[in-house]
């Protein structure tokens, strides 16, 4: 799924003029594609070194970041500092990318509008509408099933009383999101493993406990966010 995303940037990018005072990326990003992202990570290094001021770069950097939040400061940067930059609507694609895998639909919405608004000729918005569209076609047959009459389940097991759970991050890199598992695991805490796909590109989002009562899923974020300077979620238990 990475490699349709990086292969729609590529065509996406190389369809844009380019600016003649910033450095090309379209064949590091070619290498990210070609899964060599360790050797562009490597080289970036060298080349912010040589282009300090190059905003092509810093869209790179936002690329190759493996945790999200990092990577939403960086693309946020672009949009806010330099919208008429050629990767700007990209990076703001981005920024929506990783909300929407977060499961923060409504806060995804606001930058596909503003994306809609700001750059009307993106290809990348045809993107955020495939997403939100797909979204509300599986609300909606959820919301059939509810008004059927009610079947006979199984009986599960007593965990059918936890109710809620933690998102607590979404990273491109598995190794980070495994890592953080790892910790939470170390710590005492029940962890495990998703992933979401936006776009082509594939999130590995951490959750992390399981809790009968809502109250007690806030308590836990708050230790969370104290002790892992995280901002996770609150989100039923087996939402996806």
């Amino acid at each position: 799924m990475k490699t349709i995303f990086f292969s729609l940037a590529i065509i996406f990018f190389t369809s844009t003029p380019f600016a003649q005072d910033d450095i090309d990326i379209v064949p590091y990003l070619k290498r990210i594609e070609a899964g060599e992202i360790e050797t562009v990570r490597t080289n970036l290094v060298s080349l912010k070194v040589s282009n300090p001021l190059s905003i092509n770069l810093l869209f790179l950097e936002g690329v190759v970041t493996e945790n999200g939040q990092d990577a939403v400061s960086i693309y946020d940067k672009i949009v806010k500092e330099h919208p008429d930059n050629r990767y700007a609507d990209a990076a703001l694609y981005r920024i929506y990318s990783y909300y929407y895998a977060l499961g923060l639909y409504e806060t995804a919405r606001t930058y596909q509008n503003k994306l809609q608004r700001e750059y009307p000729e993106s290809p990348y918005i045809k993107l955020t509408v495939q997403n939100l569209t797909a979204k509300n076609e599986t609300q909606a047959v959820k919301q059939e099933e509810k008004n059927e009459p009610p079947r006979e389940r199984p009986i599960r097991p007593v965990a059918r009383d936890y109710k809620f759970t933690i998102q607590a991050g979404a990273f491109s890199s598995e190794a980070n999101a495994a890592s953080l598992k790892k910790e939470f695991e170390e710590a005492g805490y029940s962890s495990e493993l998703k992933e979401k796909s936006v776009g082509g590109a594939t999130f590995h989002i951490v959750l992390v406990g399981n809790f009968v009562e809502q109250s007690d899923a806030q308590s836990f974020l708050e230790i969370l966010a104290k002790q892992y300077n995280l901002e996770g979620r609150i989100i039923p238990l087996g939402e996806n």
